[in-house]
């Protein structure tokens, strides 16, 4: 049953000049509990019931949220002169990722991206296809012990170890390690305590005997000494060339001024770039696995295609456009289960026109693209996993309606990292195993803390189909 696949809205009439939306009795305090409750059912709800673009007062704020592709693009690309982050969630990441330019606003952020971007060109993310290739054969080798040829495998436990050895290898040229081990637990528990404490008017010292506090402090501590150490350790190291990601921040310099990072901003970007850079790429392909595991002519063409192009040997970045099948089928899982299903907030600095309706100055701003790329306006059968959605130059999804990185100014700057290393890791499991669903495998359901992450994880079946796969000259 495509749940979401609406084409036609009759919104209820709007009230006081406001676009329409649930009522707001009791100062829109069961909206708030709704909302925490079930993030991701609520706003699907918004949209069946009031159109592409709701209105609620909750609490003190007056949020708007905003479901059609071109309404999103007007909001995030026309209008993102008039936008800032919500002073709320900013408040939440900084405790995670410090003052990193995730968190920052207005000059600040301008210049920490302008200095940061050179990092993430296409151009320099394609020569980190080694590392990951090399961090991807490791782990990948090792998901089923050495006399196995079949299993049961942890797809969860295995691609967060995939992730966090890409990361750590691009970020610091190092490897995974027991520290790193338990950092994967931290950021988790990192995530979720973010997003609770999202809906939270402020949040209580962490030192406070409180619950799950003691469970905080060591998550942010044991990423703080991961992060500190490694920065102390290359510091130590002096003169040493390093081409890794903290090499390009200890010399990044503003191209008027010649200043570089401080000290604090090399240290809140790593934090940030470690978070964000290993958790997300995870989270997309968890879902991917099971997602073709269980598609089998999905999965048949995506392991053809890498066989026929690839010819055993190790994927590389030029790769990537001969293999458009591979990514049509990790777009199509991004679509469906994006890893970051809710944007952050923003907040007007001025009224901002969408459409027909005029937001006002101070107004809280919401996108969720969980909602909108499940709408079948934009997608055929939006909650069918249907990867030649993307497999065509010309089968594109309307401008605005896939959105996994955001869209606007503050689009991921780790996009092309991202896509370039879920390929690569995709390409190279397709390569070394047959997938399977284990029998009577459950439905994944989705949870939502920061990321979207199945609620049991995935478990698939794996069987080896050679010997390992050779290097390029």
């Amino acid at each position: 049953m495509d749940t979401h696949a609406t084409t036609s809205i009759a919104p209820p009439p709007s009230r006081d000049g406001r676009p329409p939306g649930p009522s707001s009795r009791w100062f829109g305090l069961p909206l708030l509990a709704e909302l925490q409750r079930d993030y991701l059912g609520f706003t699907s709800q918004l949209r069946a019931q009031y159109g592409d673009l709701s209105y609620a007062r909750v609490a003190f704020e007056h949020a708007y949220d905003v479901f059609s592709p071109e309404l999103v693009r007007e909001l995030l690309v026309a209008n993102a002169d008039g936008l800032k982050r919500w002073e709320r969630g900013l408040e939440v990441f900084e405790q995670l990722m410090g003052q990193s330019v995730l968190v920052t606003e207005g000059e600040v952020w301008q210049r920490q991206r302008r200095m940061l971007q050179p990092g993430f060109s296409p151009r320099r993310v394609a020569g980190y296809a080694a590392l990951m290739s090399d961090a991807a054969a490791k782990g990948l080798d090792a998901a089923l012990p050495a006399a196995s040829p079949a299993g049961q495998v942890d797809m969860d436990r295995l691609f967060t170890g995939l992730a966090m050895d890409v990361i750590l290898r691009t970020l610091f040229s190092s490897e995974a390690s027991e520290e790193s081990a338990r950092a994967v637990g931290a950021v988790q528990v990192a995530s979720e305590f973010a997003f609770r404490e999202m809906f939270h008017p402020m949040t209580l010292p962490d030192w406070l005997p409180l619950p799950g506090k003691a469970a905080k402090r060591r998550a942010l501590r044991t990423l703080r000494d991961l992060v500190d150490g490694h920065i102390a350790r290359r510091r130590v190291a002096g003169a040493a060339e390093h081409d890794d990601l903290l090499g390009m921040l200890l010399s990044a310099r503003e191209e008027t001024t010649g200043e570089g990072l401080s000290a604090q901003e090399v240290r809140d970007q790593c934090m940030v770039t470690f978070q964000a850079g290993h958790e997300t790429t995870a989270t997309a392909l968890l879902w991917w696995s099971r997602l073709i595991a269980g598609d089998a002519e999905a999965l048949e063409g995506a392991r053809r295609e890498v066989d026929e192009v690839l010819q055993g040997e190790t994927p590389s970045a030029a790769d990537m456009a001969r293999l458009p099948w591979l990514t049509a089928t990790l777009k199509e899982a991004m679509r469906l289960y994006p890893p970051v299903p809710a944007l952050m907030s923003r907040r007007t600095t001025r009224e901002i026109q969408l459409g027909e309706w005029r937001i006002p100055k101070g107004a809280l701003v919401r996108v969720t693209p969980w909602v909108i790329q499940r709408d079948g306006r934009s997608f055929e059968h939006p909650d069918r996993f249907l990867p030649q959605r993307f497999a065509a130059p010309d089968d594109k999804a309307p401008r605005g309606a896939w959105l996994p990185f955001g869209t606007g100014p503050r689009v991921c700057i780790g996009q092309h990292f991202a896509m370039l290393e879920m390929t690569v890791i995709a390409a190279m499991l397709l390569q070394r195993y047959q997938l399977g669903l284990p029998q009577g495998a459950p439905a994944c359901e989705p949870v939502m803390h920061v990321t979207l992450r199945p609620r049991n994880g995935v478990t698939l079946n794996l069987r080896r189909r050679g010997p390992a796969r050779t290097e390029r000259p």
